[in-house]
C-alpha cells in the first residue's frame, strides 16, 4: 500500500476560478439547491447515498468518501441510510465545508470527517476506502480522468464509485422544457446569489457535459469494471456507479 499523498497547491487557472466561484455563493448555495431543483435534490441525493453498498447491514465499519462533499447534505444522507459507516467529507473550496460542518450533531458527531482536497490529489492511501460517492461535482473538474483514476486508486477491491449528475443538456428533455429551463430560467434565478456568473457557468457545465453512455466510457478507459447509470427524472440527473475489479 503506498503512504499518504501529498496535497499540491491548486495552480491550473480553471481550478482556482471553480473554488472561487463556489466560495462566493456558499451562504446561498443550499437554498438555491432546493429553489432550482424544485425541491428534488435531497431525493437525488438520498437516491445516491442508497445504492453505495447492497445492504445497510453489509456497511458497518466501513469508510465512505465523500468528494465534492458541499455543505455535507450527501454525508449526512449516508450516515442516515448507514449509521455504521464513517464518512471522509472531502471538498476543494473549504468555505462549503465551514457551511456545512453546522450539520454535524448528535451521533454525528466524530463520524464526519471534514478535509479540504482535490479529487485528482487525494491524500489517501491505496485501498483505504470502501465506497465513495460525488454529487454534482465531476462537471467542476478537469480532467475528469485523473479524478477517476484516484477514485479507483483508494477504493478497496470491489468497491463502488458512485456519482450523481446532471443529465448533458445536449438532449431534449421534457419536449425541450429542460432546455429552457437550463438556458433561461437557471441564470435568471441564480442571480438571488449575488453572483450571477456562477449559475451561468452552471448552465453552461450542464449543457456541455457528456452524455451518459460517454461518461461511462471514461470510466471504463479509467479502469473501471461493471460501469451503468440510472437516469432519474426522465434523465435530467443520472447516477453512474463503477466498481473496482
Amino acid at each position: 500500500m503506498n503512504m499518504e499523498r501529498q496535497q499540491p497547491q491548486i495552480q491550473d487557472e480553471h481550478a482556482v476560478r471553480v473554488s472561487r466561484l463556489f466560495s462566493g455563493i456558499v451562504n446561498w448555495y443550499d437554498f438555491l439547491n432546493r429553489l432550482l431543483s424544485l425541491g428534488l435534490d435531497q431525493g437525488w441525493r438520498k437516491c445516491l447515498a442508497d445504492l453505495v453498498f447492497p445492504a445497510a447491514s453489509e456497511a458497518g465499519g466501513k469508510k465512505v468518501l465523500d468528494l465534492a462533499a458541499g455543505t455535507l447534505d450527501v454525508a449526512l444522507a449516508l450516515r442516515h441510510r448507514y449509521p455504521g459507516v464513517k464518512v471522509l467529507a472531502m471538498d476543494f473550496c473549504p468555505p462549503m465545508l465551514v457551511r456545512g460542518q453546522n450539520k454535524i450533531v448528535g451521533e454525528n458527531t466524530g463520524k464526519v470527517l471534514l478535509s479540504a482536497a482535490d479529487a485528482r490529489f487525494l491524500p489517501l492511501p491505496d485501498g483505504s476506502v470502501d465506497g465513495i460517492t460525488m454529487a454534482f461535482g465531476i462537471r467542476n473538474i478537469a480532467p475528469r480522468s485523473a479524478a477517476f483514476a484516484e477514485m479507483l486508486r483508494v477504493l478497496v477491491p470491489g468497491g463502488r464509485a458512485c456519482i450523481l449528475e446532471f443529465g448533458t443538456g445536449r438532449n431534449r428533455i421534457w419536449l425541450g422544457v429542460y432546455n429552457f429551463y437550463l438556458r433561461y430560467i437557471l441564470p435568471l434565478i441564480g442571480r438571488l446569489s449575488g453572483d450571477p456568473e456562477a449559475y451561468k457557468y452552471l448552465a453552461r457545465t450542464i449543457m456541455e457535459f457528456p452524455d451518459a453512455d460517454s461518461l461511462s466510457a471514461e470510466m471504463h478507459a479509467a479502469g473501471f469494471a461493471r460501469v451503468y447509470h440510472i437516469p432519474l427524472c426522465s434523465g435530467i440527473v443520472c447516477i453512474h456507479l463503477a466498481e473496482k475489479a
